[in-house]
């Protein structure tokens, strides 16, 4: 049975889904660096934040849901941001038979994704840096 969201948290996927939709007309690189830089300074979403912001995605947009893997995973990124954290986001392929996928990771595990994702080539990746503890000199 499918959980019941507050309409804020459906709000922040939605806003979500539409900002991915535009981000993904980006390069791949530029893509990557984009959600490097939207994700700086954050702290790493755990595994069930991510899978919940997937499962929140997914519900609210047949897109996500269905074949469109890379406005899934980027509007997962963006909706975790929204909530003050963040999971690794991926691109990469398998060569045998050829397949492309865009997923996200947290703890370098694939959320929400088959296991054989992980044996997947990485070709555009965007990696969080949480914000370092200033030192007091």
């Amino acid at each position: 049975m499918e959980t019941l969201h507050p309409v804020r948290y459906r709000a922040q996927a939605r806003l979500a889904i539409t900002v991915a939709r535009v981000l993904i007309l980006l390069s791949p690189d530029r893509l990557a660096a984009a959600l490097t830089w939207l994700c700086r300074g954050v702290a790493h979403a755990s595994a069930t934040d991510a899978g919940e912001a997937r499962n929140v995605v997914c519900a609210l947009s047949p897109r996500c849901a269905g074949q469109g893997c890379l406005q899934r995973s980027v509007a997962v990124v963006i909706l975790c941001r929204l909530r003050g954290s963040a999971p690794d986001w991926r691109a990469g392929f398998a060569m045998h038979p050829f397949t492309a996928h865009a997923w996200v990771e947290v703890d370098g595990r694939p959320v929400g994704e088959p296991e054989k994702v992980s044996a997947y080539t990485v070709v555009h990746a965007s990696r969080v840096r949480p914000r370092q503890a200033r030192s007091r000199s």
